[in-house]
Formats: structure tokens, C-alpha cells, sequence
């Protein structure tokens, strides 16, 4: 758990996390957020049986979300923010692939990627407020180049496919694999920004980016 200071923006709304991700905790600081709070949620996230990639990734985003909740209910500094969780799920038709943590893991997902087009599905799950409950999912459609047997091998020494969702990062070493994006770049690292920013606006969390362009009309209106 990790306590952080509310900056002036979020005086009336402020954001926890349900995720101990860096990768996501950056993304937010992109838009110029900082939760006071982070909260990861340990859960089981095995697909159930026939689950399509999609249904996967907002269940585990909602779940996510359920256990952060519970945590926060005990928390009194933590009363009346706003919640935020995502999850990330990699996949070659309807077939899953899993969030590495073995090097055969790994291996098995760089040889079925090489080559060929994926998608990327996050779900992102708010928890207003209020209580209620606001998702979004965004797809993304990713194409590998043909990994030769070296790339392969050097990229798994890396290490930076470990915990991650189709055995790689885009943001790393990986990014040079990659020979088309049709959708969220954000998204396949782990947290859709514009759908992210659009959820948080609904519940009173301004980012920079609003700001920004809300500055216009408050000076006209001096």
C-alpha cells in the first residue's frame, strides 16, 4: 500500500488505484494524476471455461475493482474517492495467453506471436464516489514482425516478459517487434489514456489535458 499526497487539482476528487503496476501508476502520471492511494488486488485470474478474451478482461477489471473496494471500506482516510482498475488480456483468435512467469511461458508466446497479428484487450472499471459502478474496454490489433530465433532468445534474457500479458512489453525491447498498431498504444501497455481520462472526468477528476482546455473559457469569463 502506498499513501501519496493529493495534488491542489484533485482537492474534491481524489483517485486510488487497484494496482501496483509502475506501468500503470506512470500512464496516470501522464495525465498529470496522482492517487492517493494504491492498492493492488491479489485475485485468481484464470479464464473460466469458454470465456472469450473480452468477457476475461472486464471480469478481472471488475473484480480488481471489488477487492479494492472492500479494502477501502476499512480505510476512513480513503472515504469518497474515486477507484480505478484495468486489466490487460492478450490474444490470438480466442485463444488466451497468459501473463508470463515462466522463461517456456515466455518462449511459447514470442514463437505464436512471430509473425502474425494479435490483440490487446483492456478493461478499465471505475468505481464512482457515489458507489456506482463505469467500464470501458478498448481493443487493440497488434502485428510481429517474424522473430528470428536470436530475437527471440535475446529478448528472453531481457527479462522484461516476466508478469507480462503475452510474454512481452511494448514499452521495452519489444516495441521494435512490432509492424502495425491499429488503436491504443496506451492500452496495450496497460491503461487506455483517452478512456481513462474520459471516466475520471465523469466523476469530477480533471487532468492536464482538460485543464488545458478549460483554461480558455475561465480566462474569457474574467
Amino acid at each position: 500500500m502506498l499513501g501519496l499526497e493529493a495534488t491542489p487539482r484533485q482537492k474534491d476528487r481524489r483517485l486510488v488505484l487497484a494496482s501496483g503496476s509502475p506501468r500503470r501508476l506512470a500512464l496516470l502520471q501522464q495525465l498529470g494524476i496522482e492517487p492517493v492511494a494504491l492498492l493492488p488486488a491479489d485475485i485468481d485470474e484464470m479464464p473460466q471455461r469458454g470465456e472469450s478474451p473480452r468477457s476475461l478482461a472486464v471480469r478481472l477489471a471488475d473484480e480488481k475493482a471489488a477487492v479494492a473496494a472492500r479494502t477501502m471500506a476499512t480505510r476512513p482516510d480513503l472515504a469518497g474517492a474515486t477507484l480505478v482498475a484495468a486489466d490487460t488480456v492478450v490474444s490470438v483468435g480466442r485463444r488466451i495467453l497468459p501473463k508470463c512467469d515462466l522463461l517456456d511461458e515466455a518462449e511459447q508466446c514470442l514463437r505464436l506471436l512471430s509473425g502474425r497479428a494479435h490483440r490487446v484487450h483492456t478493461a478499465v472499471s471505475m468505481v464512482t464516489h457515489a458507489g456506482a459502478t463505469r467500464r470501458r474496454l478498448v481493443e487493440t490489433r497488434v502485428r510481429f514482425k517474424r522473430l528470428s530465433r536470436n530475437e527471440v532468445e535475446t529478448y528472453l534474457a531481457s527479462g522484461e516478459w516476466r508478469g507480462k500479458a503475452g510474454g512481452y512489453a511494448i514499452q521495452g525491447l519489444a516495441g521494435g517487434f512490432v509492424v502495425k498498431l491499429i488503436g491504443s498504444y496506451s492500452s496495450v501497455v496497460g491503461l487506455p489514456l483517452y478512456e481513462t481520462m474520459s471516466l475520471l472526468a465523469s466523476d469530477g477528476i480533471k487532468t492536464h489535458a482538460v485543464a488545458r482546455d478549460a483554461a480558455p473559457e475561465e480566462q474569457a469569463t474574467v
